[in-house]
């Protein structure tokens, strides 16, 4: 006799599991694992004393400076601004709530060229606002600071788009009841709600700064690109050796991003996993 408390197992709408795995794996294989793959092969053929020299060559070492603290500045913009954005869609209703909405997506749909190339011109100083940066002596366009604001442009959404399912899930019960025991705005926003958001915050940060890292399309125009002013960044050195014809050293670099964007994202995964886990608790 059966026992009645054996669970049936849930019927799949798409059926042939193992077609399925198989297109799966064959999907990923092609588009992630072989191309990655063919990095570390090129990369190998270098010596251990070529590829860090490579790393250590005065440019390279510019580019990955620059790439990185700008990235870094641009993701913390991102995470404070992108934080008050997330929480003006979700807490409050207001005409054209919907379009601002959708704006958030603009520079995922923007071609990235375009968007570089609209921002070197209107913050350049003949431009709409460089110009009147530029009565003040502050130069934009072909600095570090128009290649930051580049990328607060492609990093926004990924922010905001990180933090809005939290909010819309978060219970304002718990901000009810800190008020009621006596704590002000400010402490309840730092104690109760920020805590709450902080994982989200940080997923949001960290994928905005591996994007801005690798970012190639809106940063190239604005940046100018130029090594006595330190403005190189590192995906147009990757560009740069690949166009000199120089495979190996071009691989190397890439090879090394690959490596912080994979470190990045392991943090986000712990992030994402402990939080998984407090909120199970």
């Amino acid at each position: 006799m059966k026992s009645i408390t054996s669970k049936k197992q849930p019927k799949n709408i798409i059926p042939a599991f193992g077609i399925n795995l198989g297109i799966t794996i064959a999907m990923l294989s092609a588009l992630i694992l072989i191309p990655l793959a063919s990095i570390l092969a090129y990369s190998l053929r270098l010596t251990p004393g070529d590829f860090f020299r490579t790393l250590s060559s005065e440019p390279v070492r510019f580019a990955f400076g620059t790439s990185i603290l700008c990235s870094f500045i641009a993701a913390f913009i991102n995470a404070v601004f992108g934080t008050i954005i997330a929480w003006v869609l979700v807490r409050y209703s207001f005409p054209g709530k919907r379009i601002l909405d959708g704006l958030i997506e603009l520079p995922f749909a923007l071609p990235t060229a375009v968007a570089g190339i609209t921002l070197s011109k209107m913050y350049s100083t003949t431009g709409f606002i460089g110009k009147i940066f530029d009565r003040y002596g502050i130069r934009i366009s072909y600095t570090h600071i128009g290649l930051t604001i580049a990328l607060i442009f492609i990093g926004i959404p990924f922010v905001v788009r990180a933090i809005e399912p939290v909010l819309e899930k978060y219970d304002p019960s718990y901000e009810e009841a800190a008020c009621m025991l006596g704590a002000g705005k400010t402490e309840t926003f730092f104690k109760v709600t920020l805590k709450e958001l902080f994982p989200a915050i940080l997923t949001g940060f960290g994928l905005a700064f591996a994007r801005g890292i690798g970012e190639y399309g809106s940063v190239i125009f604005i940046s100018g690109n130029s090594q006595k002013e330190h403005t190189q960044v590192i995906s147009y050195m990757i560009m740069q050796k690949l166009n000199y014809l120089d495979y190996g050293q071009a691989t190397a670099i890439a090879l090394a991003m690959l490596i912080i964007s994979f470190l990045l994202l392991l943090f986000i995964n712990i992030v994402q996993i402990r939080q998984a886990k407090r909120k199970g608790a």
